[in-house]
């Protein structure tokens, strides 16, 4: 059994993460990987889980944002602990959708909440643990909110407005263009045919070839 992996999937609502999680999990498969142990944040566990439904619940208080930060890392903890580090050791391969860098980009880029305290529970959460590979789905803005209008009724998150997710989504870019060694921005404007043969190039290259 090839080694285990911790793949993560990340991107503002909208821009086609379930479709292409499926097929990454199924690609994986095909290519020799056993197990892929499929999860998302914030969730994962019952606990992390519950807590998900505390932060996407629409609601008449204000959610400060470093409320929201420390819940975000609360589900983080727990999942860590009890999913994925445990399926990494038995070897098998974890693909998330988002992770750590969804904290940036929302608490960060979006709520405005400074790097450098988010780094504080980054460490104090993971240490130096960190997704082998790190796939960023990007799509226009004003794209990805019709995208997602059209899907479901809007949780918490959803109803922000757009300048919002325009925050969000340029600071994904920008994580990208810092760490080039695990992150890759794959455009899901084209069909999804070429998405999806971008995913699997990435696949091979980043975490299949060894």
């Amino acid at each position: 059994m090839k080694a285990g992996r911790f793949i993560t999937v990340e991107g503002i609502e909208g821009v086609g993460k379930t479709t292409n999680l499926e097929f990454i999990e199924n690609y994986l498969m095909q290519h020799g990987v056993d197990v892929v142990v499929r999860t998302r944040e914030p969730g994962g566990t019952p606990l992390a889980e519950d807590i998900r439904a505390l932060l996407l619940q629409e609601r008449a208080e204000e959610v400060d944002a470093v409320t929201e930060l420390l819940l975000m890392f609360a589900a983080r903890a727990q999942h860590v602990s009890s999913v994925i580090r445990p399926a990494l050791a038995r070897g098998e391969w974890v693909l998330c959708d988002r992770f750590t860098d969804s904290s940036y980009a929302y608490q960060g880029g979006g709520r405005g909440i400074p790097e450098e305290q988010i780094q504080v529970l980054e460490t104090l959460v993971l240490d130096d643990f960190e997704p082998d590979l790190t796939i960023i789905l990007d799509l226009t803005v004003e794209r990805a909110l019709q995208r997602a209008e059209e899907r479901s009724a809007k949780d918490r998150f959803e109803q922000e407005e757009r300048l919002f997710f325009e925050r969000v989504r340029q600071d994904y870019l920008r994580r990208a263009e810092r760490y080039p060694h695990r992150c890759h921005v794959v455009a899901t404007t084209a069909a999804l045919e070429k998405v999806q043969q971008s995913l699997a190039k990435i696949l091979d290259e980043h975490v299949l070839s060894d």
